[in-house]
């Protein structure tokens, strides 16, 4: 994806497989959300191709691709201020189920699963950050997705909080639904993250298993910089 002389991400290739949880690092600027709006039909890539379940959908409108099975949050939560919980998710819903009725009914289903069963009847105005990030998700899943990208779903939450979002994932996970995750708490990917991958500049520099990816040289480079090399002169002197 190019932005005039700027390459926002070049040459970014990789797969995700049903029933993983891919975790997407890499330092601020790194080209993460561009890659994200690339997949998700916010923006249409300048070359290159996007397979969603073998299907091209380069170019594709957001709310086409979201039809074909994959949605996304966003890092900013916009909830839908005047409706309360129950409907902001129904209009996930609607994407499945035309009737009313039929759209209730799995917003219920769907409240119930993300533990905001309770606050259904609170407007999306009223809510937390961390009910908000929640309320992301289930609005999300009310499209019944088989893949589901998370940007930066933890950010700003605290330990106890991070917890609970992770457990969500798992639940989530459990029902059959691939994540695909930009996380900048590593605390809390890295557990749950089957591979991950890496980007810097743009361009992907690493991709595995979290324990190699912890390890990897170029991975520590991209995140510390200058600073690794005076830390370790210090150290050695």
């Amino acid at each position: 994806m190019r932005f005039g002389g700027l390459l926002a991400n070049h040459d970014v290739t990789f797969d995700i497989y049903p029933g993983e949880i891919v975790g997407l690092i890499g330092p601020n600027g790194a080209g993460k959300t561009t890659l994200f709006n690339c997949i998700s039909g916010f923006l249409r890539p300048t070359a290159g191709t996007v397979l969603f379940k073998g299907e091209n959908i380069t170019g594709l409108k957001p709310h086409q691709i979201c039809h074909r099975g994959l949605a996304r949050t966003f890092q900013i939560t916009q909830p839908l201020r005047d409706m309360t919980v129950l409907e902001n998710v129904m209009v996930g819903t609607f994407c499945r189920h035309p009737l009313t009725s039929q759209a209730h009914a799995k917003a219920v289903e769907i409240l119930k699963l993300t533990g905001m069963w309770e606050k259904r009847h609170q407007m999306g105005s009223e809510l937390t950050i961390p009910d908000r990030k929640r309320l992301e998700i289930a609005r999300a899943l009310g499209t019944e997705p088989d893949l589901l990208i998370l940007d930066e779903a933890m950010a700003g939450l605290n330990p106890t909080e991070i917890h609970d979002a992770i457990e969500l994932v798992k639940t989530i996970q459990a029902q059959g639904i691939t994540f695909f995750i930009i996380e900048h708490v590593m605390e809390a990917i890295m557990p749950i993250a089957d591979r991950i991958v890496v980007l810097d500049a743009g361009r992907l520099i690493a991709e595995g298993p979290p324990s190699e990816i912890v390890r990897n040289e170029r991975v520590i480079e991209a995140y510390l910089g200058e600073g690794r090399h005076v830390k370790r002169k210090e150290h050695s002197s």
